[in-house]
């Protein structure tokens, strides 16, 4: 008897870490197929961790000019609509305003223009069915259409809801009667008013989440909407992702006699000055003749492919230690094109686990370091000379997802150059606010493979 079949779409590398490396697809007594646009190493480490039964390359895709353009209108006007439903102008961030070349600035100034007159939310739900019709209308949705009659999955999983091509292979499931399921990729996402596709079931983390699914997307009915926590957690649960102290303090040129201070760097868009951060809190922990009692280990953010800490790391190169991430890269640098290796997973949980505190600019690493009790500080001063002169750390925090915190005590504020040391010298376990928020964002994350599988299988 001819087994069930589950079609796996994995737009990012992150999406293979949380998925892949974790439990959700292990030991399935369904045939998993990969559709995917990826180079034949990443698909060899893919097989390494789950059993992959077969695999498609996803047809070539070039969204045409009217997709485009109803698909950024959509964007803007729902941001619009977002910022009035929870009155916080934070959102329009999400929008870039500053267009380079001239086709782009034309292009993306007719759709400002448009944009103001659907604030309604029925005509939003009018340009959603437009762009339905329209990604329909290309050849991709056709070509797309013959693969899936020709696989028949029992359902197609997506493990991020932004991915253009998805939204196309997406509808064309759901005009031939096969299921779809959503991963909501992160805890900031939905008021960013990038949701691409429509699926029968969209899994989110949290009780919280679903709130938010509900309030931006009333459209959606709650039953499609299911709490499954998110996988990516459950690795901070296995012994088996802990590295072996010694090993893990000698490949990273750690003093085993020295506290650790974890900066975790952001991009550069989110994050610009993050040098100047990192170089405040070594210049201060050396006037405070701190260097023999403290050391930082550095970990960038695994897309930051630029050189801007160097300066940086060699200045200081007896305090900071630098744990690369070690993910893989191919030859483009674009975001998606990077992904994790197992090793990789370790190093994370490893670094939470030996580390005595994090440092960043409002990163999601706080909840990485709660799993073992660690304190997180965010960076709340704004550097006096800026690499762009329009950001702010007053802006990162007014983000809609800092909402969810059940107060400001959750994580140590630095406020300022002269704090550093007492705020990242004193404080020796997170807050039971800390541990709130926690449970807000991620709920019950322990079983979260378990009910992944459970949606995906009652499909």
């Amino acid at each position: 008897m001819e087994k069930d079949k589950i079609l796996l779409l994995f737009p990012d590398g992150v999406g293979i870490r949380n998925y892949l490396y974790s439990n959700v697809f292990k030991d399935m007594e369904e045939d998993l197929v990969l559709f995917h646009n990826f180079d034949p190493e990443t698909v060899n480490a893919i097989k390494d961790n789950v059993t992959i039964d077969d695999e498609i390359t996803i047809p070539a895709y070039k969204e045409s000019a009217k997709e485009k353009f109803l698909r950024e209108l959509i964007c803007l006007s729902r941001l619009y609509y977002n910022t009035q439903k929870v009155k916080n102008t934070s959102l329009l961030t999400n929008w870039n305003w500053n267009q380079k070349t001239f086709s782009k600035k034309v292009f993306y100034k007719l759709i400002e223009m448009a944009a103001p007159f659907f604030k309604e939310y029925s005509n939003i739900l009018k340009l959603e069915e437009k762009y339905q019709k329209a990604i329909r209308q290309n050849i991709f949705y056709d070509e797309v259409k013959n693969i899936l009659k020709e696989v028949q999955p029992k359902t197609v999983f997506c493990s991020h809801q932004r991915a253009l091509k998805v939204a196309t292979i997406f509808a064309a499931a759901t005009d031939l009667g096969i299921k779809t399921a959503t991963v909501i990729y992160s805890w900031d996402n939905l008021p960013k008013a990038r949701m691409a596709l429509r699926a029968d079931n969209y899994l989110v983390w949290s009780a919280y989440m679903k709130k938010e699914l509900e309030l931006y997307y009333p459209e959606i009915p709650s039953e499609k909407i299911a709490i499954t926590g998110t996988s990516q957690f459950e690795f901070y649960e296995e012994k088996k992702n802990s590295i072996d102290k010694e090993t893990f303090y000698k490949s990273y040129n750690l003093d085993l006699n020295k506290k650790i201070i974890c900066f975790s760097g952001d991009d550069t868009k989110t994050s610009p000055d993050d040098p100047a951060y990192l170089n405040d809190i070594a210049e201060e922990l050396i006037k405070a003749n701190l260097q023999d009692e403290y050391q930082i280990l550095f970990r960038r953010c695994p897309v930051d492919f630029s050189g801007r800490y160097d300066a940086v790391v060699h200045k200081y190169k007896d305090l900071i230690k630098e744990a690369a991430p070690l993910w893989y890269f191919n030859t483009t640098d674009e975001w998606s094109t990077v992904y994790p290796s197992v090793d990789d997973v370790k190093l994370l949980v490893s670094t939470a686990f030996y580390s005595d505190i994090v440092v960043n600019v409002g990163s999601t690493m706080a909840f990485d370091f709660a799993m073992f009790g660690k304190p997180c500080v965010f960076i709340n001063y704004d550097q006096p000379i800026k690499n762009v002169r329009d950001w702010s750390v007053k802006t990162i925090y007014q983000f809609q997802h800092f909402k969810s915190m059940p107060n400001k005590d959750a994580v140590i504020w630095l406020n300022n150059k002269a704090e550093i040391v007492e705020k990242l010298t004193l404080q020796k376990s997170c807050s039971s606010q800390m541990i709130e928020w926690k449970k807000t964002v991620l709920e019950d994350y322990k079983n979260a493979s378990m009910r992944i599988r459970e949606i995906i299988k009652a499909n």
